[in-house]
């Protein structure tokens, strides 16, 4: 492993940088990724940012996201810059499968690896790691490491500043969730103060819906939510007729699974939905209990004690039953 002192001065000189973030990037993994993006490049690094598969539409006013490769997209540029790169940075994941096709690809580059990840059980690919489950988001740990580990405090823009926040805002819930601590309300105070208009960045992350994508979540909460009060858990389930038929695109189902939480006495939440390839589950939970040990265990995902994710090979109606059969194993915590 690098040491902090060998990472700054590999730093020390322009080098060949990619930075790379989990597929079906959100607001964390575009927020950091560009955040250390505009860093990077004030050092006069020569940078640019992979994601292994598209992104939501309302997070393409951020900065410099024009700038922005696209794996499937771009195959063969993307491999040549991966290939050549002298540091790679794995934003947002712990894992090489997290990042589909490109993760071989990082894998065999003789580029070193830093590892800036908040998720549990990382895997051993990398040569530097600034990692901690306990923060809310890797880009507060982007902030952490510009700022404690580079002292690079004085290069925070106000394009590093909106892209850290948008990261902190969003995977934070909006500084609702028990991660969001007083630490992280005070970067993200100081954000504000280096330029960050945190209430246009909230209007155009969270105020910025297709007609589409209110007509589908209408149609969600009004025919597809299914409440079982015998385990304070609601299901949202979706085929991939209906997300044709609302012409659903990537990004506009994120989100949804937190209004069949909202429902009043709901400890679980579940929204699963046939995709093309296989079917995926969205969970979020209250207080204690982890929806991550469920996404983990039956349905090959993990990811936050509140906010976890996994998938499955079976049809829609097998993994509902499969999930449905596994609420009396949480019984007494879900009815704590």
């Amino acid at each position: 492993m690098l040491t902090i002192t060998e990472l700054k001065q590999l730093l020390s000189a322009p080098k060949k940088i990619v930075i790379t973030t989990h597929h079906k990037p959100d607001g964390d993994a575009m927020g950091s990724s560009l955040g250390l993006y505009a860093y990077l490049i004030q050092l006069g690094h020569h940078v640019k940012v992979i994601t292994p598969t598209d992104y939501p539409e309302f997070l393409h006013w951020m900065p410099y996201n024009s700038e922005v490769l696209v794996f499937t997209e771009h195959l063969q540029e993307s491999a040549k810059l991966v290939e050549e790169a002298d540091l790679i940075f794995c934003l947002d994941f712990n894992s090489l499968s997290r990042i589909n096709e490109l993760g071989e690809l990082v894998g065999k580059s003789s580029g070193y690896k830093i590892m800036i990840d908040h998720h549990l059980d990382p895997q051993d690919f990398d040569d530097f790691r600034h990692w901690s489950i306990n923060a809310c988001a890797a880009a507060q740990l982007v902030y952490d490491f510009i700022v404690n580990e580079l002292n690079g405090a004085e290069y925070i823009d106000k394009y590093v500043a909106t892209c850290l926040y948008t990261g902190i805002m969003t995977d934070s819930g909006s500084f609702r969730f028990p991660s969001a601590t007083s630490e992280v309300y005070r970067i993200a105070a100081d954000l504000i103060d280096l330029g960050a208009e945190h209430w246009r960045i909230h209007q155009l992350v969270y105020d910025n819906a297709s007609e589409n994508r209110l007509r589908f979540l209408g149609h969600c909460l009004s025919n597809k939510l299914t409440v079982i009060r015998a385990y304070n858990t609601a299901i949202i389930t979706v085929t991939k007729e209906e997300l044709n038929q609302f012409q659903i695109v990537t990004g506009e189902t994120e989100g949804i699974v937190n209004y069949a939480l909202s429902i009043n006495g709901i400890k679980l939440a579940a929204f699963i939905v046939e995709r093309p390839d296989r079917v995926k589950l969205s969970l979020r939970s209250m207080g204690d209990f982890p929806a991550n040990e469920i996404c983990s265990k039956y349905f090959n995902g993990g990811g936050h004690r509140n906010a976890a994710g996994g998938s499955s090979d079976g049809t829609l109606l097998e993994v509902v039953e499969k999930f449905k059969q596994i609420l009396p194993e949480y019984k007494s915590q879900l009815l704590m």
